[in-house]
């Protein structure tokens, strides 16, 4: 969606807030952190300016290269960065855009009335973080061009040959100052770029990596483009799945310069898989937005079917949870001045917007299911199974919880619980087999540390979403709800759980990686907000033992292996143990290398794509096994642990 907004982009647009001289010295206060995350995120604060470009209708392409010497280039085909004087620096527009922190289109000049990007920092915070920063300008029919070394220029504003073209190229190369360690993930960066184009219809980015040749032997290139928008999201977020409808329902409108869009489609499995965004950023929170949308989708659907006799006098409306069972949907507004708030900065604030939503929404639903009988009946049929079955898996539900008391008064027997009562001091270890389980119980901290140890292998539920009573109905799983204390699915209360560190604690082999799997899946299906509020981990134990003399060291992979036998100099030959399992680490060794805060490793699981994170829950835990195939000849060649 474009809007092309009136008015010239001059040097009186740029709005001069503050100075930058902090951004140095504490580089998250700006771009989150120093590790990946935060290398990434300078090339999304680049891209975000072209974004805002295409936003406001003069931007078509993006392309964007790492190269092998890991300098980053942005290309846009927008309007140009202004290069005359501005009235307040005395500097040129460029030049004060780059070089002073708040200065930009978005702070309050005409220039945009809708900008994307969470932070609005911009280039900036790229240019004080980068050892090195080219600005390039087309503007006008000329080029222009300014150097820029760790947020200072170095050479004045320079005029270069005539051009028939127009944009902005940055090119930089991230300070090793800043950042320890420097490398980027491919694939969150082309998830990335895919996603902002889904929300950007029209808009082309194309993507380089020659820093990522040898690792991913050649295939370094990715170019994205819909025409559909959101509507191509919905259904690449339904192309493993069998839908109830043939095509998404679209609809877009702009109110008092907000603009909103968005695109449904219903599938036929039991899980509700909608994304909303605000200015292109995911709302993983939701907000006003997602509250307006969800509001018009139940009164929407109850009203048609009522209208239709679907549902009669006597019975009752659907509830949101019925009308949201199989439903993929996606829904993007873009506003002049978005409010964030939540725990991440990831939840819309704006009052009116849930207004404009509601009436957006309800206007174009109304429209198609009048226009669509044969989809609109299948919808409203589909809602109405997913009513009879949430009353039956209540009734199912109700009996399991009566049966097992799984009210949270009573614990797992196989549990052995910490004597912390403070859910931000405890710890929940949950281990692969009894042995296991009995070292951990031995060399555990008993003041905040619990451990659950699990029997077996736990019950795919990406498979039975529908059947909650299955779910209830497997005991690792009910003793995993009862010692978490906080219930699943529509019932989890994360302020009522018991632990603020679940830990899952596995063996390193083929075994291992799928009891983990199977874990995440079901932690991400029935207790997503454990996973956004940072609750849970997974325990990295050692690969090796080495000892050479009586001394002995562990390491955990095996560069980290071959570093430390290559440091040894030739001294005597050490003892090499490689652990298959946490069951041949006895209770001290299992204390020192997992379990001790002040020594273990562990990783955080976290959601950095939701929509690409869904998909994969989607086809690899799903019941459909062509899609599950596909992926899996796609990435054979990736494997680098095969067990047979």
């Amino acid at each position: 969606m474009t809007q092309i907004i009136e008015g010239e982009y001059t040097a009186k647009d740029i709005q001069v807030l503050e100075g930058m001289e902090a951004v140095r010295v504490r580089p998250g206060m700006y771009i989150g952190s120093t590790d990946q995350r935060g290398l990434h995120h300078l090339i999304y604060e680049i891209l975000d300016n072209a974004v805002d470009e295409a936003m406001a209708g003069y931007c078509t392409r993006v392309d964007i290269s790492l190269s092998e010497d890991g300098w980053i280039s942005v290309v846009d085909d927008g309007r140009g960065i202004p290069i005359d004087k501005h009235a307040k620096t005395g500097k040129s527009a460029l030049e004060t855009v780059m070089t002073t922190l708040h200065a930009g289109g978005k702070f309050g000049g005409g220039a945009y009335k809708v900008t994307g990007g969470l932070h609005g920092v911009g280039a900036s915070v790229v240019n004080a973080l980068s050892e090195e920063l080219i600005a390039e300008v087309r503007r006008g029919g000329w080029q222009y061009s300014q150097d820029y070394s760790r947020g200072k220029a170095t050479n004045n504003l320079t005029k270069g040959e005539k051009t028939a073209g127009h944009g902005t190229t940055i090119t930089f190369k991230p300070d090793s100052q800043i950042f320890p360690v420097i490398e980027y993930d491919f694939d969150l960066l082309i998830a990335h770029f895919k996603e902002i184009a889904y929300l950007n219809k029209g808009l082309e980015i194309a993507f380089i990596s020659p820093w990522h040749f040898e690792t991913r032997k050649g295939d370094i290139e990715r170019t994205y483009y819909f025409d559909g928008g959101i509507a191509n999201l919905v259904r690449n977020v339904n192309r493993n799945r069998r839908t109830v409808q043939a095509n998404p329902f679209y609809f877009e409108k702009v109110v008092d310069d907000t603009a909103v869009e968005v695109a449904i489609q219903y599938n036929d499995t039991f899980t509700e898989t909608v994304f909303s965004f605000a200015n292109c950023i995911n709302t993983a929170e939701g907000g006003t937005h997602m509250t307006g949308f969800r509001t018009a989708l139940t009164r929407v659907i109850n009203d048609f079917a009522r209208k239709q006799g679907y549902i009669k006098d006597d019975q009752p409306n659907l509830t949101g949870e019925d009308v949201r069972e199989g439903l993929a949907a996606v829904i993007s507004v873009k506003l002049t001045d978005p409010q964030f708030e939540g725990q991440t900065k990831t939840k819309l604030g704006n009052a009116e917007i849930r207004g404009i939503v509601d009436s957006v929404v309800s206007e174009g639903l109304n429209r198609y299911l009048e226009e669509n009988p044969a989809d609109s009946k299948r919808v409203v049929e589909k809602c109405l199974t997913s009513q009879k079955a949430r009353e039956a898996a209540k009734r199912a539900r109700d009996l399991v919880i009566r049966k097992n008391a799984l009210d949270g008064t009573s614990l797992p027997g196989k549990l052995a619980d910490c004597a912390e009562r403070d859910p931000a001091k405890s710890e929940l270890y949950i281990v692969e087999g009894e042995s296991a389980g009995g070292s951990a119980k031995m060399g555990r901290d008993r003041h905040f540390q619990a451990i659950l140890p699990l029997k077996g292998k736990i019950l795919n539920v990406e498979r039975v979403l529908h059947q909650p009573d299955k779910i209830l109905g497997h005991e690792e799983i009910r003793a995993m709800v009862a010692a978490l204390g906080a219930g699943e699915g529509e019932e989890f209360d994360a302020s009522k759980i018991r632990y603020h560190k679940i830990i899952i604690m596995t063996d390193a082999d083929v075994d291992g990686s799928h009891i983990r799997t199977l874990i995440l899946t079901f932690f991400y299906r029935r207790m997503l907000p454990l996973i956004e509020q940072g609750y849970l981990y997974i325990a990295q134990p050692p690969l090796y033992r080495i000892q050479t003399g009586r001394k002995v060291d562990y390491t955990y992979s095996e560069e980290e292996k071959d570093k430390y036998l290559a440091n040894l100099n030739g001294s005597r030959n050490p003892q090499i143990q490689r652990y298959k399992g946490l069951g041949e680490m006895n209770p001290d060794q299992l204390w020192e290398t997992t379990m001790n805060p002040e020594t273990r490793q562990m990783l955080m699981v976290t959601i950095d794509n939701a929509v690409e994170v869904d998909d994969v829950f989607t086809t690899l835990m799903g019941e459909l096994v062509a899609p599950r195939k596909s992926f899996i000849q796609a990435h054979a060649r990736s494997v680098q642990n095969l067990d047979v």
